[in-house]
């Protein structure tokens, strides 16, 4: 799929409507955690740059149709200068005769910043109308905000039907490196999926057999599928109505050439603390009063083995309970080995969802990856091989 970028658009003297994810995290009305805001950098800078005057159309929380004061996005307006080294001004609305005179009013070298969209009800109903009320702000729509692209709403899918539309930096970042990961990969491909329930990834890993050499799973997913093959999980996480359908894709699996990776060996407890007393056992011998929390260091230098077979690595979840002590053992064990590779250049590895991100911070690995994709929902539907709206509505 080829999408337009900034370099195909003639920016001067344009007002750039911009989309952007800054849903970034706040405490006493102060930013505490700008990733999401450094991650746009790039693109507000480029249009500045090119003498376009940037206008940001952004949703925060969820408001429901309703003008949430909590839910202003006024209060970025300091951390927004402070990215861009310029003047950020603030509209109390995205549509209507303030937000007009605001947009006219910019100037070369600043950036306006536009209320939630999301204070409308008309946002995420795709409302044309509304759609076009936007559009009378600016010349040209970017987005660059992938995180928000599988919504198909008024600020990301609605008006890229209105004006002459592009992908933003973040974005074409994003698009670029999934491509490279999924739709025309170097191979072998190896898959890492981990996390708690198979019923919450049952799409993603039926996509991923057909697509991946190795399917490395982990987390109360792993037990699942060992539980599936006849073996006592114990008191472990596990969905006991799930391991029917965890055999028919290990079937699909065998038939697709695709090798489903699981625990040889396993770290056990009695208790889910920090410190607690394990054990390391093989994956077969998980005593009745106990619960699996980790994969052991077979496990892991068996997943070391089958990453620097690989080309390319895709990373969706944790290998076991990373969030405490002794149990983050296999995630950033193989995570730092990915890195290491990925630094060399001898992997391309992709990365992203929730606690996939923080799991790989956590283990040092996260820089040194290839790409790490902060988009939650989007990047999971992207790997369930589904097409996502605001992205569909930039291809060519």
């Amino acid at each position: 799929m080829a999408w337009t970028t900034l370099d195909q658009m003639d920016l001067k003297g344009k007002r750039v409507l911009t989309r952007v994810d800054i849903n970034v995290p706040m405490e006493n009305g102060v930013v505490t955690d700008a990733t999401r805001i450094e991650r746009i950098v790039p693109t507000i800078k480029d249009i500045l740059a090119a003498g376009g005057m940037p206008i940001l159309l952004a949703h925060f929380g969820r408001p429901k149709g309703q003008r949430v004061p909590e839910m202003s996005l006024q209060p970025l307006v300091p951390a927004l200068e402070e990215a861009f080294g310029c003047d950020v001004m603030f509209s109390a609305d995205c549509i209507g005769a303030g937000a007009q005179a605001a947009a006219g009013a910019l100037h070369s070298g600043q950036v306006l910043l536009l209320e939630n969209t999301r204070y409308h009800a008309s946002e995420p109903a795709n409302d044309p109308a509304f759609a076009a009320e936007m559009a009378k702000l600016g010349d040209l729509y970017c987005n660059d905000a992938f995180s928000a692209a599988h919504r198909a709403h008024a600020s990301t899918e609605g008006l890229a039907h209105l004006l002459p539309s592009c992908a933003g930096r973040l974005m074409q970042a994003e698009l670029s490196a999934l491509e490279a990961a999924l739709s025309a990969p170097k191979r072998p491909v190896v898959a890492v999926v981990g996390g708690a329930k198979v019923s919450s990834k049952l799409e993603l890993l039926s996509n991923l057999i057909e697509k991946v050499d190795y399917l490395i799973i982990g987390g109360g997913m792993a037990n699942t599928f060992l539980a599936a093959q006849g073996i006592d999980v114990g008191k472990s996480l596990a969905e006991h109505d799930m391991t029917d359908t965890a055999s028919a894709i290990m079937a699909k699996a065998k038939a697709g050439n695709c090798e489903i990776v699981l625990p040889l060996d396993i770290v056990v407890a009695r208790e889910f603390k920090a410190g607690a007393a394990s054990e390391t056992l093989a994956s077969d011998a998980c005593p009745a009063d106990a619960m699996i929390l980790d994969a052991g260091p077979e496990t892991v230098a068996l997943i070391s083995r089958i990453f620097d077979a690989a080309e390319t690595l895709i990373w969706n979840g944790p290998l076991g309970a990373f969030e405490i002590e002794p149990f983050d053992m296999a995630t950033n064990a193989a995570a730092a080995y990915a890195a290491e590779l990925s630094s060399k250049g001898a992997l391309i590895s992709v990365a992203g969802g929730g606690d996939t991100v923080a799991a790989l911070n956590q283990a040092g690995a996260a820089d040194k990856f290839t790409y790490i994709s902060t988009a939650g929902g989007a990047f999971l539907e992207w790997m369930e091989g589904k097409t996502l709206p605001g992205v569909a509505a930039l291809s060519n």
